[in-house]
């Protein structure tokens, strides 16, 4: 018989708000969390999770996440930083040079005539022309104190300049007035906060889904598990009754010895499913980003989550992307390159910026500090950009821009069918596990009935232990049909969810 409840796009809407609602309940507590784990890592017995305790711990201690986390801090410096451009920058600096060689400096007019502006030169004498009276500085020309002798010149006619040792100072400060580029960059800048948000939001989203199939997981191992030594112990009973009957003469040593080895069938899938709750254990703490030694079990049945199978699927029901995380990511990083053709588009209009500088130098050819004159020097002003070649540069910067921004949006539309693909496709295993679910709970009945009619007509001898081992056998692969149905139908329910945006945790 099936059991269905009608299900549309509002029901499917309805896992969003229900979502949404329960929000508030997977508030992570740190402190509880470390309670938890404290208690986990120092029990000598295993500490029981609920699946609401796994996804806190995994908000808390996946490392994902935190990765995630510390990324949407990232991209905020990087806009706070995009935005500290529009405010002035003040820089100061400092140098000290020492002159290895002075610089040699030459006049247009004949060097000799140094010797008669010096008192140092006359006609015939050393300096002056040969032949020729000395002669007199130009009208207005002044030589720098400290000018050498022109006869005692070695420098071809000309004469050195300078100090053997600079000192600058200063401050400096320049402000952007008109840039469309900067301001540009700051919606990119937002934009990029927003998409690391959302890679956040998908870590999340990633993190819920394989915390619940690995929760699922282990409490499949554990079903499987027990199904095994239930089993067991039943084939340990049957060998007992054969042991009996075989005392007495009722039952053949070759059903002896099939009990027997029936026990020994037994022992090794006991064995193997016991090292699946291990495995599935460890995998459940690895993707909760704890301790694999930390003694944690799950607590509940699979049986217990079978609830959430009571509604009808409608595999060609239109559902809605607005929030699965892709699509969201994609639709940003379009804008983000839309954001970036103007950007460079906005690289041909002309940028005006305010400039202040202020320096004061000295030159000396010791260090005598107390002596030194230092010169101040300030200027103030406009600097103006103009683009007016780059030799094809921004042109293909803009085209690489563009062709960027059209990938996306072939990318989308394939994401977008694909996505619709696996909604379908996980629609279509939930419809099937629900039908294997309800097949598989009338056929555990029938099975446990026929194992309860063959074992009680095993001891009176109306029936034979190999009949009683294939009710066994019927039994327990009905039993671990029905987990299997349950287990397949919430995986693909975790991973619908996960594709619409839905049951995440919102801090």
């Amino acid at each position: 018989m099936m059991k269905k409840l009608a299900v549309t796009t509002a029901v499917i809407a309805g896992f969003l708000a229900a979502s949404l609602s329960a929000s508030a309940q997977y508030k992570v507590d740190s402190s509880e969390v470390q309670a938890i784990l404290e208690a986990a890592d120092a029990a000598e017995t295993p500490v029981v999770i609920t699946l609401e305790q796994a996804l806190k711990i995994g908000l808390s201690e996946n490392v994902s996440v935190k990765v995630a986390d510390m990324e949407i801090e990232r991209t905020g410096f990087a806009k706070k930083g995009t935005y500290a451009s529009l405010f002035p920058q003040i820089d100061a600096s400092g140098s000290f040079q020492r002159t290895i060689k002075k610089q040699v400096m030459y006049m247009d007019f004949d060097m000799s005539a140094l010797g008669g502006a010096m008192g140092g030169g006359a006609a015939g004498g050393e300096g002056a022309p040969e032949g020729g009276e000395g002669t007199t500085l130009p009208d207005g020309v002044q030589m720098p104190e400290g000018t050498p002798d022109a006869g005692a010149s070695s420098n071809g006619g000309g004469f050195e300049v300078g100090r053997w040792n600079n000192f600058s100072a200063g401050l400096s400060a320049s402000m952007p007035l008109v840039n469309a580029q900067l301001w540009q960059s700051l919606k990119i800048s937002g934009l990029d906060v927003e998409l690391a948000v959302e890679k956040a939001r998908s870590s999340r989203l990633d993190m819920v889904t394989q915390v619940k199939n690995a929760f699922y997981s282990a409490l499949m191992a554990k079903e499987a598990f027990d199904v095994y030594k239930q089993v067991y112990e039943n084939a340990m009973q049957n060998l007992a009754e054969t042991q009996k009957k075989y005392d007495f003469q009722k039952a053949s040593e070759m059903e002896l010895i099939r009990a027997k080895t029936t026990v020994a069938n037994a022992i090794p899938n006991v064995y193997n499913a016991e090292s699946s709750v291990i495995l599935a254990l460890w995998q459940l703490k690895a993707v909760l980003g704890v301790d694999l030694d930390m003694n944690l079990d799950v607590a509940g049945k699979l049986s217990d989550h079978a609830e959430q199978m009571l509604y009808d699927i409608k595999e060609n029901e239109d559902v809605t992307l607005d929030r699965n995380t892709t699509m969201k990511q994609l639709a940003i990083q379009a804008e983000m390159l839309a954001e970036t053709i103007k950007v460079q588009k906005y690289a041909n209009i002309p940028s005006l910026a305010m400039m202040f500088n202020y320096s004061m130098n000295a030159m000396t050819n010791d260090f005598n500090f107390s002596e030194y004159r230092w010169t101040p020097y300030s200027v103030v002003g406009f600097s103006l950009s103009i683009p007016i070649f780059a030799g094809g540069k921004r042109y293909h910067q803009i085209r690489q821009a563009q062709n960027q921004y059209d990938q996306v949006q072939l990318q989308t539309l394939n994401t977008e069918r694909q996505l619709k693909i696996a909604i379908r496709s996980n629609l279509a295993t939930m419809e099937t596990s629900m039908k294997s679910y309800y097949a598989a709970q009338d056929a555990v009945a029938s099975a446990q009935k026929g194992y309860d009619i063959t074992e009680a007509s095993y001891k009176v001898g109306r029936s034979t232990l190999i009949e009683l081992n294939d009710a066994q056998l019927a039994l327990t692969q009905s039993r671990l049909a029905e987990s299997q149905a349950i287990l397949n139908f919430l995986t693909a329910k975790t991973q619908l969810e996960q594709t619409l945006g839905q049951d995440f945790i919102e801090e």
